[in-house]
Order: structure tokens, then C-alpha cells, then sequence
């Protein structure tokens, strides 16, 4: 479904552009490259809001809010990074790089997405582990706009698979609100059949951001909010299962930072990232993929 969308969103911007252009190019240059600058950057525009709330929101976080410069050099990669997630490896490349499920000895891994997310955000970690020859599945959670309640089957039978591939529990690589998805997934299951959750940028008290949410995932995810209030638990905590949690002083979605951190857990923090160019970063990438030897 997301995939589908967000074709229709990409051809729908190229179709604007290219009538934009048509029509003024002739009449006026400057009309017409005006045009296709704002297009071009629209986005921009709205993630610069979404680093203004959380650098004002962050303030009075327990844990310091990155720098100004910080912020504006999040922004600025943000702003090439989640075009060519959300623009085209989503849409055009999520089935690219399939599961991969030949029997191994080694620990496996689940990779979970994010909202309005699918599978093709992990490519650069799915070739990753299939370079390596490690077992892994890449979920696509549907409903798109449900509940996050509604994830926990797809959860449940991506370990069983990549569990019955190498006969031992597979290492839990979730972004965003995939790490909610598998802390819901964890309420009722048996922790046992995990190795370790790693969380990238996960709201696990909520985010401010998502006050502004309309769908049922994204209601469910603000903070103080009776969904996030009922994860909370023993069942669902680094006493069940252990815990990474990386997450950014500069994230312009999960904010403020201290939402992203776990009491009990391995909480890693790495500066100056942004929401989706966090899951990227070279050295998160590196020590989570170590998790599957340790």
C-alpha cells in the first residue's frame, strides 16, 4: 500500500513539474524555474519546522539538545536523505532485495520499519547481511494506518522464519515505530525467542510531533497517550529482553530526546543525526550488525 502510494505521490510531483514547466517556459524563465525550485524544495520547508519543534521542545530535555550548527547540518542532510527514502527506495525498490532464508547456523535478523515506511528502507542493510550470507527478513507492516496492535502477527511469523532458518533466536533491528511494534509484539509473547531488540530512533514514551498525527498509529504514539501508556510493563521492558537503544540529540521526529531511551537498556547516542539519516550512520550500522555475534 505504501508503495503504491507514494508512486502515485512521485509521478503525481513529476506530472506538476513537468506541466509547470511547459506552460511557463515559453511565457517566463524565471516563472518557470521559480516553480521547479519550490517544488523541488517544498519538502525542505516542512522538515525545517520539524527541527525548529524539536530544538525548542528538546530544551528542556534531560539530555542535551544539539548545537545550532548541529541542527542546521541534520537539516540540510535530512533533506536529501528522506526524498531518496520515501521517493524511491520505497516506492520503486522495496521488493529489490527479497528475504533471505537458506538454512544458517548463525544468528538471523528481523528488520522492522517505521510509519509510512516499508521494507526498501533497510536496502542498504539487507545487502548488507546478504553479502555476509546471514539469514534475514524485512517486514512490511499493513495496515499502513492501523493499529500498531495489528503488527504483532507479521512480527511473530518474521522470527518463526528466520528462527526455523538458523535454529536460533534472531537479533530484532527496528526503526521509529517498528520498535513499538516489537515491544507490542513482546507484551504477549515469550522474550526467550529474541536475541536482543535494537530500537533506532524509537518513541517509546511517545513524541511531541505525534500530536499532530490523524491516523490510529500515529494518535497512538503521543506522549502521555493511553497506547503508549499501556506498552509500558514489565512485559514489554529491558527486564524481559535486552535493549539497545540508539537515538539522536537532533531527531526531528522523536523528540524530546530522552523519549527515545529506555531505562535498563544499552542506550547509544549519536549526535548531530536526523531522523531517517540515523538509521545510515556508519557506525550504528557497524555495531548493530556485531549484535549478531554477541
Amino acid at each position: 500500500m505504501i508503495a503504491r502510494l507514494q508512486r502515485c505521490l512521485v509521478v503525481g510531483w513529476l506530472v506538476v513539474a513537468v506541466a509547470w514547466t511547459t506552460f511557463w517556459w515559453g511565457r517566463s524563465t524565471a516563472i518557470a524555474v521559480a516553480g521547479l525550485l519550490v517544488l523541488a524544495c517544498a519538502h525542505a520547508g516542512v522538515l525545517a519546522f520539524e527541527f525548529l519543534a524539536s530544538y525548542r521542545v528538546s530544551g528542556q530535555d534531560p539530555i542535551p539538545r544539539g548545537s545550532a550548527t548541529q541542527y542546521i547540518a541534520a537539516w540540510l542532510a535530512e533533506s536529501v536523505a528522506a526524498p531518496y527514502v520515501f521517493g524511491w527506495r520505497q516506492p520503486f525498490r522495496a521488493k529489490s532485495i527479497p528475504d533471505q532464508l537458506q538454512p544458517d547456523a548463525r544468528r538471523g535478523a528481523v528488520l522492522v520499519h517505521g510509519f509510512v515506511g516499508n521494507r526498501g528502507f533497510w536496502n542498504p542493510w539487507l545487502r548488507k547481511l546478504q553479502a555476509s550470507g546471514r539469514v534475514f527478513v524485512a517486514v512490511t507492516l499493513e495496515p499502513a494506518f492501523g493499529s500498531i496492535d495489528q503488527y504483532v502477527e507479521i512480527i511473530d511469523d518474521a522470527i518463526a522464519r528466520v528462527t526455523a532458518a538458523t535454529g536460533q533466536p534472531p537479533l530484532l533491528i527496528c526503526h521509529s515505530m517498528g520498535g513499538l511494534a516489537a515491544r507490542a509484539w513482546l507484551r504477549d509473547s515469550d522474550g526467550e525467542r529474541v536475541h536482543r531488540i535494537v530500537t533506532i530512533a524509537t518513541p517509546h514514551r511517545g513524541t511531541w510531533l505525534a500530536r499532530f498525527g490523524r491516523t490510529v498509529n500515529g494518535r497512538e504514539m503521543r506522549m502521555g497517550g493511553e497506547w503508549v501508556q499501556k506498552i509500558e510493563g514489565e512485559r514489554t521492558s529491558t527486564q524481559q529482553v535486552p535493549f539497545t537503544c540508539w537515538h539522536s540529540n537532533c531527531d526531528n521526529i522523536v523528540f524530546p530526546t530522552s523519549v527515545a531511551t529506555l531505562p535498563g537498556a544499552d542506550n547509544r547516542l549519536v549526535p548531530g543525526r536526523a531522523h531517517v539519516e540515523l538509521a545510515f550512520d556508519s557506525r550504528l550500522m557497524r555495531e548493530t550488525l556485531a549484535l549478531l555475534d554477541n
